[in-house]
C-alpha cells in the first residue's frame, strides 16, 4: 500500500487538493502497478512560521 505524505504551506483550495490527489493517485497506480484503493495520501499544511529553510523561518524570508 503506497502512502504518500505531502507537506505544504496553507492556501490551496479544496479543488486544487482534489485535483492533486486525483493526478498523483493515477500516476502512482500507473508507475507502481497498484490498485487505486491501495493509494493513501496525507496532506499536512504547515504555516510559514513553523517552516524553516537555510537557517531562516519562511515567514522571515
Amino acid at each position: 500500500m503506497p502512502t504518500l505524505h505531502l507537506e505544504m504551506h496553507p492556501g490551496r483550495t479544496l479543488d486544487q487538493k482534489r485535483a492533486f490527489v486525483r493526478e498523483v493517485t493515477k500516476t502512482t497506480c500507473e508507475t507502481l502497478g497498484c490498485p487505486v484503493e491501495s493509494v493513501e495520501i496525507l496532506i499536512s499544511e504547515v504555516s510559514r512560521e513553523l517552516w524553516a529553510s537555510g537557517g531562516q523561518l519562511k515567514s522571515d524570508q
